[in-house]
Protein backbone atom coordinates (compact mmCIF):
# COMPACT_ATOMS: atom_id res chain seq x y z
CA UNK A 1 0.00 0.00 0.00
CA UNK A 2 3.10 2.37 -0.28
CA UNK A 3 1.71 4.50 -3.27
CA UNK A 4 -1.84 4.62 -1.36
CA UNK A 5 -3.21 7.61 0.47
CA UNK A 6 -1.92 7.71 4.00
CA UNK A 7 -3.73 8.12 6.90
CA UNK A 8 -2.34 8.62 10.14
CA UNK A 9 -2.12 6.01 12.56
CA UNK A 10 -3.20 6.86 16.66
CA UNK A 11 -2.94 3.54 18.96
CA UNK A 12 -5.38 4.91 21.55
CA UNK A 13 -9.02 5.19 21.46
CA UNK A 14 -10.74 7.96 21.28
CA UNK A 15 -13.79 10.26 20.72
CA UNK A 16 -16.74 12.15 18.04
CA UNK A 17 -18.92 14.99 17.20
CA UNK A 18 -22.38 14.57 16.63
CA UNK A 19 -25.70 16.91 16.03
CA UNK A 20 -27.66 17.08 19.06
CA UNK A 21 -31.41 18.72 19.69
CA UNK A 22 -30.05 22.08 21.71
CA UNK A 23 -33.63 21.69 23.94
CA UNK A 24 -32.37 18.16 25.43
CA UNK A 25 -29.09 19.36 27.02
CA UNK A 26 -30.41 22.47 27.49
CA UNK A 27 -33.23 21.70 29.49
CA UNK A 28 -31.22 19.28 31.35
CA UNK A 29 -28.48 22.32 32.42
CA UNK A 30 -31.65 24.71 33.36
CA UNK A 31 -32.45 22.23 35.79
CA UNK A 32 -28.69 21.46 37.18
CA UNK A 33 -28.87 25.20 37.80
CA UNK A 34 -25.49 25.66 36.34
CA UNK A 35 -24.76 29.71 37.45
CA UNK A 36 -26.66 28.75 40.96
CA UNK A 37 -24.71 28.66 44.04
CA UNK A 38 -24.59 25.96 46.50
CA UNK A 39 -24.28 22.24 45.30
CA UNK A 40 -21.65 23.98 42.91
CA UNK A 41 -20.07 26.91 44.87
CA UNK A 42 -16.31 26.89 46.35
CA UNK A 43 -17.61 28.21 49.45
CA UNK A 44 -15.38 26.22 52.37
CA UNK A 45 -18.04 26.46 54.30
CA UNK A 46 -20.37 24.87 52.27
CA UNK A 47 -18.25 22.37 50.92
CA UNK A 48 -17.13 21.21 54.29
CA UNK A 49 -20.74 21.02 55.60
CA UNK A 50 -22.61 18.03 55.81
CA UNK A 51 -24.44 16.49 53.28
CA UNK A 52 -27.75 14.45 52.87
CA UNK A 53 -26.19 11.03 51.28
CA UNK A 54 -22.86 11.36 52.37
CA UNK A 55 -20.39 9.72 52.32
CA UNK A 56 -20.76 7.87 49.72
CA UNK A 57 -18.58 4.78 48.28
CA UNK A 58 -17.93 4.42 44.74
CA UNK A 59 -16.22 1.08 43.64
CA UNK A 60 -14.50 2.15 40.17
CA UNK A 61 -12.36 -0.75 37.82
CA UNK A 62 -11.07 -2.26 41.30
CA UNK A 63 -10.28 1.21 43.57
CA UNK A 64 -12.61 1.59 46.36
CA UNK A 65 -13.64 5.17 47.31
CA UNK A 66 -15.36 6.52 49.93
CA UNK A 67 -16.23 10.32 49.74
CA UNK A 68 -17.23 12.32 52.43
CA UNK A 69 -18.57 15.19 50.41
CA UNK A 70 -19.30 15.98 46.57
CA UNK A 71 -15.21 16.39 45.28
CA UNK A 72 -14.75 20.63 44.70
CA UNK A 73 -11.88 20.32 42.23
CA UNK A 74 -12.12 18.02 39.66
CA UNK A 75 -9.48 17.82 36.58
CA UNK A 76 -10.66 15.87 33.72
CA UNK A 77 -8.29 13.70 31.27
CA UNK A 78 -10.30 13.23 28.19
CA UNK A 79 -13.23 14.99 26.38
CA UNK A 80 -16.21 12.81 27.14
CA UNK A 81 -15.89 13.29 31.00
CA UNK A 82 -15.63 16.36 30.74
CA UNK A 83 -19.08 16.78 28.66
CA UNK A 84 -20.50 14.62 31.20
CA UNK A 85 -19.84 17.03 34.03
CA UNK A 86 -20.34 19.97 31.99
CA UNK A 87 -24.52 18.38 30.96
CA UNK A 88 -24.70 17.72 34.85
CA UNK A 89 -24.67 21.39 35.60
CA UNK A 90 -20.54 20.69 37.26
CA UNK A 91 -19.02 23.58 35.82
CA UNK A 92 -17.81 25.09 38.81
CA UNK A 93 -16.25 22.01 40.32
CA UNK A 94 -14.21 21.93 37.46
CA UNK A 95 -9.92 23.43 37.26
CA UNK A 96 -8.61 21.59 34.47
CA UNK A 97 -9.32 19.34 31.45
CA UNK A 98 -7.36 17.95 28.70
CA UNK A 99 -7.09 16.03 25.35
CA UNK A 100 -9.87 17.40 23.15
CA UNK A 101 -10.06 15.84 20.47
CA UNK A 102 -13.65 16.29 18.33
CA UNK A 103 -15.71 19.23 18.49
CA UNK A 104 -17.63 20.29 21.96
CA UNK A 105 -21.15 19.89 21.70
CA UNK A 106 -22.80 23.31 20.61
CA UNK A 107 -24.83 23.34 24.17
CA UNK A 108 -21.86 22.64 26.43
CA UNK A 109 -19.42 24.86 24.34
CA UNK A 110 -18.83 27.77 26.03
CA UNK A 111 -18.53 26.12 29.63
CA UNK A 112 -15.92 23.90 27.80
CA UNK A 113 -13.85 26.84 26.62
CA UNK A 114 -14.06 28.28 30.80
CA UNK A 115 -12.07 25.63 31.78
CA UNK A 116 -8.89 26.15 31.60
CA UNK A 117 -7.27 23.50 29.62
CA UNK A 118 -3.86 22.12 31.09
CA UNK A 119 -2.72 20.03 27.94
CA UNK A 120 -3.27 19.23 24.54
CA UNK A 121 -2.97 15.19 25.28
CA UNK A 122 -2.91 13.69 28.59
CA UNK A 123 -1.06 16.07 31.12
CA UNK A 124 1.94 15.23 32.95
CA UNK A 125 1.26 13.84 36.87
CA UNK A 126 3.15 17.43 37.81
CA UNK A 127 0.71 19.06 35.43
CA UNK A 128 -2.15 18.32 37.44
CA UNK A 129 -0.79 18.57 40.36
CA UNK A 130 -0.31 22.00 39.79
CA UNK A 131 -4.39 22.31 39.47
CA UNK A 132 -4.77 21.58 43.26
CA UNK A 133 -7.62 18.68 42.18
CA UNK A 134 -9.21 16.63 44.76
CA UNK A 135 -10.55 14.45 41.98
CA UNK A 136 -8.98 13.18 38.44
CA UNK A 137 -11.66 11.73 36.22
CA UNK A 138 -10.35 9.74 33.27
CA UNK A 139 -12.09 8.66 30.19
CA UNK A 140 -9.22 6.64 28.43
CA UNK A 141 -7.30 4.05 30.42
CA UNK A 142 -4.42 6.20 29.82
CA UNK A 143 -5.01 9.11 31.87
CA UNK A 144 -3.85 6.73 34.13
CA UNK A 145 -1.00 5.05 32.95
CA UNK A 146 1.88 4.03 35.24
CA UNK A 147 4.44 4.12 32.45
CA UNK A 148 3.96 8.06 32.35
CA UNK A 149 3.91 8.54 36.73
CA UNK A 150 -0.03 8.69 36.44
CA UNK A 151 -0.83 5.66 38.14
CA UNK A 152 -4.04 5.88 40.18
CA UNK A 153 -1.62 4.52 43.01
CA UNK A 154 0.42 7.71 42.51
CA UNK A 155 -2.66 10.13 42.81
CA UNK A 156 -3.84 7.97 45.85
CA UNK A 157 -0.08 8.77 47.66
CA UNK A 158 -0.66 12.54 46.67
CA UNK A 159 -4.21 12.76 47.99
CA UNK A 160 -5.89 12.60 45.32
CA UNK A 161 -8.91 10.69 44.24
CA UNK A 162 -9.24 9.10 41.18
CA UNK A 163 -12.57 7.64 38.89
CA UNK A 164 -11.70 5.90 35.42
CA UNK A 165 -14.25 5.81 32.89
CA UNK A 166 -15.82 2.02 33.27
CA UNK A 167 -15.59 0.93 29.38
CA UNK A 168 -11.45 0.62 30.33
CA UNK A 169 -12.21 -1.34 33.12
CA UNK A 170 -12.01 -4.10 30.79
CA UNK A 171 -14.00 -6.67 31.93
CA UNK A 172 -16.88 -7.41 29.59
CA UNK A 173 -18.37 -5.68 26.55
CA UNK A 174 -19.71 -2.49 27.01
CA UNK A 175 -23.79 -1.40 26.73
CA UNK A 176 -25.70 1.47 26.67
CA UNK A 177 -26.83 0.57 30.32
CA UNK A 178 -22.58 1.33 31.36
CA UNK A 179 -23.38 4.74 29.85
CA UNK A 180 -26.72 5.35 32.15
CA UNK A 181 -24.49 3.53 34.65
CA UNK A 182 -21.78 6.15 34.21
CA UNK A 183 -24.43 9.14 34.46
CA UNK A 184 -25.49 7.82 37.80
CA UNK A 185 -22.40 7.62 39.50
CA UNK A 186 -21.22 10.59 38.38
CA UNK A 187 -24.04 12.41 39.58
CA UNK A 188 -24.18 10.05 42.60
CA UNK A 189 -20.15 11.12 43.42
CA UNK A 190 -21.35 14.93 43.31
CA UNK A 191 -24.45 14.60 44.74
CA UNK A 192 -26.86 15.70 42.03
CA UNK A 193 -28.59 11.88 41.74
CA UNK A 194 -31.44 14.11 40.66
CA UNK A 195 -30.06 15.59 37.22
CA UNK A 196 -28.77 12.67 36.37
CA UNK A 197 -31.80 10.38 36.56
CA UNK A 198 -33.39 13.67 34.38
CA UNK A 199 -30.68 13.07 31.78
CA UNK A 200 -30.29 9.33 31.76
CA UNK A 201 -34.44 9.65 31.16
CA UNK A 202 -33.87 11.94 27.93
CA UNK A 203 -30.97 9.51 26.53
CA UNK A 204 -32.97 6.27 27.20
CA UNK A 205 -36.42 7.67 25.36
CA UNK A 206 -34.00 8.97 22.34
CA UNK A 207 -32.16 5.31 21.97
CA UNK A 208 -36.02 3.12 22.27
CA UNK A 209 -36.91 5.68 19.55
CA UNK A 210 -34.34 4.92 16.98
CA UNK A 211 -33.75 1.22 18.30
CA UNK A 212 -37.93 0.70 17.73
CA UNK A 213 -37.86 2.55 14.10
CA UNK A 214 -35.14 -0.37 12.81
CA UNK A 215 -36.06 -3.34 14.90
CA UNK A 216 -37.89 -5.30 12.28
CA UNK A 217 -35.24 -4.18 9.63
CA UNK A 218 -32.29 -6.74 8.49
CA UNK A 219 -29.22 -6.80 10.17
CA UNK A 220 -26.56 -4.59 8.59
CA UNK A 221 -22.45 -6.17 8.88
CA UNK A 222 -20.79 -3.18 9.68
CA UNK A 223 -17.21 -2.50 9.53
CA UNK A 224 -15.37 0.31 11.82
CA UNK A 225 -12.70 2.32 10.75
CA UNK A 226 -10.86 4.14 13.09
CA UNK A 227 -7.45 4.42 11.19
CA UNK A 228 -4.53 2.97 10.35
CA UNK A 229 -2.98 1.73 6.36
CA UNK A 230 -0.50 -1.43 7.25
CA UNK A 231 -3.45 -2.93 9.14
CA UNK A 232 -7.33 -1.44 10.26
CA UNK A 233 -7.40 -0.32 13.59
CA UNK A 234 -11.02 -0.84 14.73
CA UNK A 235 -13.86 -1.52 17.59
CA UNK A 236 -13.84 -4.99 18.99
CA UNK A 237 -16.06 -6.64 20.84
CA UNK A 238 -15.75 -4.72 24.20
CA UNK A 239 -16.34 -1.14 22.65
CA UNK A 240 -19.45 0.51 23.30
CA UNK A 241 -19.52 0.66 19.18
CA UNK A 242 -20.36 -2.72 18.74
CA UNK A 243 -23.81 -1.84 21.26
CA UNK A 244 -24.98 1.22 19.33
CA UNK A 245 -24.19 -0.49 15.84
CA UNK A 246 -26.76 -3.12 17.15
CA UNK A 247 -29.12 -0.72 18.33
CA UNK A 248 -29.20 0.78 15.38
CA UNK A 249 -29.91 -2.78 13.85
CA UNK A 250 -26.45 -3.53 12.55
CA UNK A 251 -23.70 -6.03 13.39
CA UNK A 252 -20.10 -4.91 14.21
CA UNK A 253 -18.43 -7.56 11.68
CA UNK A 254 -15.54 -7.76 14.51
CA UNK A 255 -17.30 -8.09 17.07
CA UNK A 256 -15.54 -10.78 17.87
CA UNK A 257 -12.47 -9.26 18.55
CA UNK A 258 -12.12 -9.21 22.32
CA UNK A 259 -10.72 -5.65 23.40
CA UNK A 260 -11.97 -2.46 22.88
CA UNK A 261 -9.98 -1.62 20.18
CA UNK A 262 -7.97 -3.65 18.26
CA UNK A 263 -5.78 -4.08 14.54
CA UNK A 264 -7.19 -6.45 11.77
CA UNK A 265 -5.76 -7.26 8.81
CA UNK A 266 -7.50 -5.84 5.30
CA UNK A 267 -8.07 -9.41 4.11
CA UNK A 268 -9.86 -10.25 7.42
CA UNK A 269 -12.16 -6.85 6.22
CA UNK A 270 -12.37 -8.15 2.76
CA UNK A 271 -13.55 -11.79 4.40
CA UNK A 272 -16.21 -10.24 6.46
CA UNK A 273 -17.82 -8.40 3.48
CA UNK A 274 -19.10 -5.17 4.97
CA UNK A 275 -22.01 -3.37 3.46
CA UNK A 276 -21.14 -0.44 5.87
CA UNK A 277 -18.23 1.06 6.84
CA UNK A 278 -18.78 3.59 9.80
CA UNK A 279 -15.55 6.24 9.81
CA UNK A 280 -14.86 7.22 13.27
CA UNK A 281 -13.77 11.18 13.08
CA UNK A 282 -11.69 12.68 15.58
CA UNK A 283 -8.38 15.09 15.87
CA UNK A 284 -4.91 13.87 14.89
CA UNK A 285 -5.77 10.40 12.64
CA UNK A 286 -6.64 11.96 8.98
CA UNK A 287 -9.89 13.48 8.04
CA UNK A 288 -12.75 11.77 7.11
CA UNK A 289 -12.19 12.41 3.19
CA UNK A 290 -8.51 11.23 4.01
CA UNK A 291 -10.01 7.82 5.31
CA UNK A 292 -12.44 7.73 2.34
CA UNK A 293 -10.14 8.37 0.18
CA UNK A 294 -7.84 6.11 1.21
CA UNK A 295 -10.54 3.00 1.50
CA UNK A 296 -11.43 3.57 -2.17
CA UNK A 297 -8.01 3.70 -3.87
CA UNK A 298 -7.26 0.59 -2.49
CA UNK A 299 -7.26 -2.51 -4.94
CA UNK A 300 -7.96 -5.32 -2.47
CA UNK A 301 -10.59 -3.78 -1.07
CA UNK A 302 -12.41 -2.72 -4.33
CA UNK A 303 -15.03 -5.92 -4.18
CA UNK A 304 -15.68 -4.82 -0.37
CA UNK A 305 -19.78 -3.87 -0.84
CA UNK A 306 -19.43 -0.89 1.52
CA UNK A 307 -16.45 0.38 -0.76
CA UNK A 308 -18.08 -0.71 -3.98
CA UNK A 309 -21.38 0.92 -2.83
CA UNK A 310 -19.91 3.87 -1.33
CA UNK A 311 -21.77 3.13 1.85
CA UNK A 312 -20.19 5.50 5.32
CA UNK A 313 -21.45 6.66 8.50
CA UNK A 314 -19.15 9.27 9.89
CA UNK A 315 -19.15 9.24 13.32
CA UNK A 316 -17.25 11.68 16.09
CA UNK A 317 -15.32 9.32 18.25
CA UNK A 318 -16.97 10.85 21.49
CA UNK A 319 -20.24 9.96 20.34
CA UNK A 320 -19.06 5.73 20.79
CA UNK A 321 -17.76 6.43 23.90
CA UNK A 322 -19.61 5.96 27.24
CA UNK A 323 -20.60 9.08 27.89
CA UNK A 324 -23.74 11.81 27.16
CA UNK A 325 -22.95 11.62 23.00
CA UNK A 326 -23.78 7.52 22.75
CA UNK A 327 -27.27 7.55 22.92
CA UNK A 328 -27.75 10.41 19.71
CA UNK A 329 -25.20 8.36 17.79
CA UNK A 330 -27.58 5.65 17.66
CA UNK A 331 -30.02 7.45 15.68
CA UNK A 332 -27.03 8.79 13.26
CA UNK A 333 -25.73 4.92 12.94
CA UNK A 334 -30.04 3.89 12.30
CA UNK A 335 -30.18 6.45 9.69
CA UNK A 336 -27.11 5.21 8.05
CA UNK A 337 -27.65 1.63 8.07
CA UNK A 338 -31.66 1.73 6.86
CA UNK A 339 -32.33 5.44 5.80
CA UNK A 340 -35.66 4.41 4.00
CA UNK A 341 -37.09 3.57 7.87
CA UNK A 342 -35.72 6.68 9.44
CA UNK A 343 -36.03 9.73 8.65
Amino acid sequence: MSDSPQVPVLRRPRTLRATVAAAVLSAVLLTAGCGSTGANSHDPKAAGAPRKGFPVTIDNCGVRTTYDAPPTRVVTIHQHPAELMLALGLKSRMVGTAFPDSAVLPELKQDFEAVPELAEREPSFETVLDAEPDLVYGGYGSAFDEKEGRSRKAFADAGIDTYLNREYCGKKQVTMEDTYDEIRTIGKIFGVSDRAEKLVSTLEGDVDKAASAVENEPEVPVFVYDSGDKTAFTAGGKSLGTELIRLAGGRNVFADLDDVFGDVSWEQVVDRKPEVIAIYDYAGAGSVEQKKKFLLSQPALADVPAVKNERFVVLPLTATLVGIRSAYAVGDLAGGLHPESVR
